[in-house]
């Protein structure tokens, strides 16, 4: 039987729903989600495996537009590097996303000379009457894609992307063993759990001061301990983190073990600290600790 794997990036605005997207896809919950806008950081692979066929999805961030740190630019590369190193790229955009907004990443698009499938997003919130129309005008401003409507969110037609991107899927072997969902470790799955319950109990500019760096993993055989370091810019920002007599981190380790202690099936003790590093996303040797940066 011939077996067919190969790249599908994954690329749009922020807030459009392509981690809900990759998550429907894979079928298990890998990227962190919230209301707020640039939860997302990194690239995040995700495998969909079949008796013939490998699909490596890769989420990025959304594209920032006017970056205000250097943090963001280094997001934005992830986007650059979309562009290059994929046998599809997959547009996700909504009704509520402009073509200004978009427009960078509907130039790439329209210059890449590979396939490229449009992804409207969000088809719950859209009339029927509706599609028509904004399929069209995606076909004119990006000649040659594809168009696929879905809700990620509400699980609508997500699996028709898979069985889109197949027949572009050059013949290869698996990239990645089969059994795998994803190529990141549990300390990544970790931070990232505990950085979304901080998007989802902070406000304002405490979600995106905020990184979170696993210090130390035991897995124990009654449970596993880990350590958490919560590192933000200003002192400020660490008395709102840690809240009145530890009541705000307390709150939040109590959120995040749970939701680890059901990712991994298991007890565990979560210990956070929260530490200054004054400026960190404008500092590219910290952004390089972090992992953000080669």
């Amino acid at each position: 039987m011939m077996h067919k794997a190969g790249f599908v990036n994954i690329i749009g605005l922020p807030n459009v729903g392509k981690s809900t997207l990759l998550n429907g896809l894979i079928g298990e919950r890998l990227s962190i989600i919230s209301p707020k806008a640039q939860t997302t950081r990194g690239r995040l692979i995700g495998l969909v495996n079949q008796d013939d066929c490998q699909v490596v999805f890769s989420d990025t961030p959304g594209y920032v537009n006017e970056p205000a740190y250097e943090l963001h630019r280094t997001m934005n590369n992830y986007i650059h590097e979309a562009f290059e190193d994929a046998d599809v790229l997959m547009l996700i955009t909504d009704k509520y996303q402009s073509e200004d907004e978009q427009q960078f990443l509907i130039q790439q698009c329209s210059q890449s000379k590979l396939p490229v499938i449009i992804v409207l997003n969000k088809v719950d919130l859209c009339k029927p009457a509706e599609i028509p129309a904004i399929q069209a005008r995606w076909e004119s401003l990006i000649p040659g894609a594809r168009f696929i409507a879905v809700s990620a969110k509400e699980n609508f037609n997500t699996q028709g992307i898979i069985e889109m991107v197949k027949p572009f899927m050059p013949e290869s072997p698996a990239y990645y063993s089969k059994e795998d969902l994803t190529d990141r470790n549990m300390r990544y799955f970790v931070a990232e759990i505990v950085r979304e319950n901080i998007f989802l109990q902070y406000e304002k500019e405490i979600p995106y001061a905020c990184e979170v760096v696993v210090e130390e993993y035991k897995e124990l055989e009654s449970m596993d301990r880990i350590r958490c370091v919560i590192y933000v810019e200003r002192d400020s920002q660490k008395n709102i983190v840690i809240g009145a007599k530890g009541s705000a981190i307390n709150k939040l380790g109590t959120a995040s073990r749970k939701q680890i202690e059901g990712f991994i099936d298991k007890k565990v003790f979560l210990d956070l600290f929260v530490k200054v590093r004054d400026g960190w996303r404008n500092n590219e040797l910290d952004l390089k600790r972090f992992g953000y940066k080669g």
